[in-house]
């Protein structure tokens, strides 16, 4: 009898302990990876999905238990019961969250969604003003997802809150793309309209640049403002349908040369949408970069499919939130997608533009969000590109939109044409340093065993390398994201110099990987980001590791002349 008691004692741990490892998709083995994907992906190979994901193909990242634990699912769970028309079911999740945390402004906002769905608008405007009170931006609602809240715009509660506060733009401004002598502006409005961006040089008048907010791109424009001067800060004001909206906005442009100055850059992923942790981008406001560097996992969508309300509600409540848009309004930003953006996680998405017929609608929907100077070419698109900061030279990489099935033998992450891509304007490259940047490690130490990072595509990773020894191409580091941590990496190359990497991805998330212990520095204490100073003055690159509460947590120096 004993002995059967504590047969059943460990069988129930091994059941609670195996579904938490499962649900939080870290520690499996190798054989509890393998090929997951739809019916229509087997169509080519049944023994190999032309896309598909390393994990199960399903809404588990949506499951009780993920919501449980993991913030930035809770009102995406609530936003997906909406969608798939269980409104109880909504309801039942936002009051549930509502018991545990009196104050959740995304469970509000997800009553009011839902309320106006139900067609109930007492209600709905009962929970918008509460969220509103506390703090909630009325921008939130003017954004949407707008499908769902079309007869809660009609009432006249929300016209006079409309016409009361008038707010032109939602989003925005955001600028990026910017040279010596030029800047591109993003912003989405509350309506289709005309916008004119006034560049100013103090109080003289640079420019006037103008461009039209659409329906069909989401009430997004981009501006691009040039002729402008070199190493020049400029302020600029935005006008839209004629009406001057009140306040300052501030862009400068890049030196020529920084041999004289530093540049500084942050780069990270893993930002999951988490309340506590959205302080985040206050922190790294504070920095005055050059340039901050998304690297993936930029929202954690999760649901491969065509991009609908869910999508848009996973990018509007960061986009939305008064610290985010601070840090935009500062900071020159560049974007690349990893899995939880592109689809869902592990995911390689195969070697077509247009299909599974929602890839393509995936990277569109992606590509509005940023002001990237642009992405791929016209005929193979994708987040791959270059842009300089002075002496600097950035290649910017996407890792999942042709990446092939890693269990074949013939396998690529980056594309044929990609990869030819990035050979030529890395060989062409006139910058002294030169940052490969991936959205997933390249070091196989960061993930052993792992098919998902560079790790499962040796062959490639070692032809790169090998072109770099091949043309004798000085002045190269490696930057990634992916692993909830921040850590350095040296990978030692036979007769050629090594190729340090930077690797960080714990901006917001919640979410811990453990640390490897054959990292030169690693941190996964608190969230954190890498901090990168380029220092011509004194020949060397600095990488630090910097927590959310702006504590520097490790640091590596590089001579420049080790690059060689």
């Amino acid at each position: 009898m004993r002995h059967s008691i504590i047969i059943w004692i460990v069988l129930i741990i091994v059941l609670v302990f195996g579904c938490k490892q499962e649900e939080e998709y870290e520690f499996k083995s190798e054989s509890e990876y393998g090929q997951f994907a739809p019916p229509d992906a087997w169509e080519e190979d049944p023994n190999f999905a032309y896309y598909g994901s390393e994990n199960e193909w399903t809404r588990r990242m949506f499951s009780d238990n993920a919501v449980a634990k993991f913030y930035k699912r809770k009102g995406q769970r609530q936003m997906l019961s909406i969608i798939d028309g269980n409104y109880e079911e909504a309801i039942s999740l936002c009051k549930k969250t509502l018991l545990e945390t009196p104050h959740d402004l995304e469970s509000y906002f997800n009553l009011t969604a839902v309320f106006t769905q139900l067609n109930r608008l007492d209600s709905a405007i009962k929970y918008m003003n509460f969220a509103l009170k506390n703090s909630l931006p009325f921008t939130r609602f003017l954004a949407g997802p707008r499908e769902l809240f079309e007869p809660l715009y009609s009432t006249k509660e929300f016209q006079k809150l409309k016409s009361e506060k008038n707010f032109k733009i939602v989003h925005g401004p955001m600028t990026g793309a910017v040279t010596f002598s030029s800047a591109k502006i993003w912003l989405r409005t509350s309506d289709e309209s005309d916008i004119e961006i006034l560049v100013l040089d103090d109080t003289k008048e640079v420019g006037r640049f103008s461009g039209i907010s659409e329906k069909k791109n989401d009430y997004v424009a981009v501006i691009t403002a040039y002729n402008l001067q070199p190493d020049t800060e400029y302020k600029f004001k935005i006008s839209v349908d004629g009406t001057e909206i009140p306040g300052m906005h501030q862009l400068r442009t890049y030196a020529q040369s920084y041999e004289d100055n530093n540049i500084f850059i942050a780069f990270g992923g893993g930002a999951g949408y988490t309340d506590e942790h959205e302080k985040m981008w206050s922190t790294l406001a504070k920095y005055n970069l050059d340039a901050f560097l998304f690297l993936g996992d930029n929202v954690y969508v999760d649901l491969p499919e065509m991009p609908n309300a869910f999508h848009n509600y996973t990018y509007y409540r960061r986009q939305s939130r008064p610290e985010y848009r601070t840090f935009l309004e500062t900071t020159n930003v560049y974007a690349i997608w990893d899995d939880h953006d592109a689809a869902i996680d592990d995911i390689w998405m195969g070697p077509y533009i247009d299909k599974p017929n929602w890839k393509l609608p995936m990277f569109r929907h992606f590509e509005r969000q940023w002001v990237n100077p642009f992405n791929g070419t016209e005929d193979y698109p994708g987040c791959y590109f270059n842009f300089n900061i002075g002496e600097v030279e950035f290649f910017m990489m996407d890792t999942r939109f042709y990446r092939t099935n890693p269990y074949k033998n013939d396998r690529t992450m980056l594309g044929q044409v990609q990869k030819e891509w990035l050979k030529e304007k890395v060989l062409n490259s006139k910058a002294r340093i030169k940052v490969l940047v991936s959205s997933v490690p390249w070091d196989f130490r960061a993930k052993p065993g792992s098919k998902d990072t560079w790790g499962g595509f040796e062959t490639e990773r070692e032809e790169i390398f090998n072109f770099l020894t091949e043309n004798n191409i000085e002045g190269v580091i490696l930057l990634s994201a992916d692993r909830h941590r921040t850590d350095a990496w040296k990978i030692e190359r036979e007769n050629d110099y090594p190729l340090y990497e930077f690797q960080s991805s714990r901006l917001t998330n919640i979410h811990t990987h453990e640390i490897m212990p054959e990292a030169l520095i690693a941190y996964n204490e608190k969230c954190s980001f890498g901090l990168l100073e380029f220092d011509f003055i004194n020949e060397r690159i600095v990488f630090d590791i910097i927590s959310i509460d702006n504590e520097k947590q490790g640091t590596v120096e590089i001579d420049i002349n080790e690059l060689k």
